[in-house]
């Protein structure tokens, strides 16, 4: 279990270029499923997660070419299905959340796709049953073995028809889109996701022959076709580390310049920093954090305070919220965070309150954060990182703290940020990985 020793309250400056995004990028890798066609992928993160299923592509048959650092080539043309039946399958795929999206493809292209209960971050339940229930409504026939929590789906012809979802999940939208590509027929998705995500997802497969409308909206239209054909795609940048720089750059009082972030993809989250008193300036398609010594959250019109909370796109993303509660320590006020979707994702403030933050966990959805305004530094702590975005919550509190901290499981940062360390080091953060 690797670890960072980080010593604190050192000022940064300089510029960050955010990474591909995570959250993408795990989808347009299983859409290279859909076709025996060559797909390109540029802005490909180097990360735990992302590695992991380029590696159970290559297991399925899938010819892996590396171009550039960041930049991919995928062929399915020699696809082994009889793979899905292995065991080093089952735990190759439980490692990991994102390969429940191999299913769709796999279920559109060959009639069958199989996905051990997968893995990921313990933030609280992660149901799946939208994905399933929208594949039987595509004409799939579903089987889960309790015994081995292995899902099965197969289907000789799937057709389309019209479905609301019960949940505008973002990995479930993705999954019944990629099936329905293929299906006979039009499929029309209610309530569904809308994030950027997904919308790169669908401008993609409409370059290989999807026939997809009303992206951007929660309400998708897919014609269905015979054939998808091969692509060039480009990630966007990973709104979620340009999130955390911002907060970064804050709690730090750093000067920070985070570049091209395609920044009319990024929704709410300029404007929910701000909110936090945070100064940030678009220059073109960058984002520029001055130095400030203190920020201070803002309150409702009628003086109540400030509750922010998650909600599906075009809301504020659930995966910043933590962030976003960890840069509320050193603000002038006091905030209510409300993270509806996830019920132990909240479940890392005991860190921060033993670093001396003032948090009360409400419940564990809410907790509620009175800023310390910097009167009261943050101290250094040996801590355990949780998951992904409590992980590097803790760092950014780690970096602001007096004296050395000490953050162990590294490897759930590694997951989601890439070389994380070595990028902050090189603007002034004195961050060391221990093996």
């Amino acid at each position: 279990m690797g670890t960072f020793k980080i010593e604190g309250g050192h000022r940064l400056k300089g510029e960050l270029t955010p990474q591909g995004a995570k959250n993408e990028v795990l989808q347009i890798l299983c859409a290279v499923l859909l076709t025996p066609e060559r797909v390109e992928i540029e802005n490909v993160p180097n990360i735990v997660d992302v590695n992991k299923l380029i590696d159970l592509l290559g297991d399925l048959g899938v010819k892996t070419e590396k171009l550039a650092p960041e930049h991919y080539a995928f062929t399915a043309d020699n696809v082994d299905i009889e793979y899905l039946h292995s065991d080093a399958f089952k735990k190759k795929g439980s490692s990991l959340r994102g390969s429940v999206m191999l299913v769709g493809p796999l279920l559109a292209r060959f009639g069958k796709g199989y996905i051990p209960k997968p893995g990921g971050d313990k933030i609280g339940r992660r149901r799946l049953d939208t994905h399933f229930i929208g594949f039987q409504k595509l004409g799939a026939e579903f089987n889960f073995d309790p015994g081995d929590h292995f899902y099965r789906v197969e289907a000789s012809n799937l057709k389309g028809v019209f479905m609301h979802l019960d949940e505008p999940s973002v990995t479930g939208t993705a999954n019944i889109v990629m099936a329905a590509t293929m299906a006979k027929g039009t499929t029309v998705i209610y309530n569904a996701a809308c994030e950027p995500y997904l919308q790169q997802l669908c401008k993609m497969l409409n370059s290989m022959g999807a026939k997809i409308s009303g992206i951007g909206s929660n309400k998708l239209e897919i014609e269905g076709t015979d054939y998808l054909s091969g692509c060039t795609h480009r990630v966007l940048p990973d709104m979620i580390e340009i999130g955390s720089f911002i907060g970064l750059a804050a709690m730090t009082q750093s000067e920070i310049t985070i570049k091209d972030v395609n920044y009319p993809m990024l929704g709410l989250i300029p404007d929910t920093f701000r909110r936090l008193g945070i100064q940030l300036e678009r220059r073109g398609d960058d984002i520029f954090v001055p130095e400030q010594d203190h920020y201070e959250i803002e309150s409702y019109i009628d003086g109540s305070i400030m509750n922010i909370s998650d909600h599906p796109w075009p809301g504020f993303t659930p995966d910043l919220l933590s962030i976003v509660l960890v840069t509320a320590t050193q603000a002038k006020g006091s905030v209510l965070i409300h993270q509806k979707m996830f019920e132990s994702r909240l479940f890392f403030v005991d860190k921060l309150i033993d670093m001396g933050a003032q948090i009360i966990l409400c419940d564990p959805h809410r907790a509620t954060v009175i800023g310390l305004d910097r009167q009261v530094n943050l101290r250094g702590i040996s801590m355990t990182s949780p998951d992904i975005r409590a992980g590097v919550s803790l760092l950014i509190a780690a970096m602001s703290a007096d004296g050395t901290s000490t953050i162990h499981n590294i490897e759930q940062i590694d997951r989601g940020y890439q070389n994380i360390d070595e990028r902050l080091n090189s603007i002034g953060a004195k961050i060391e990985r221990i093996a």
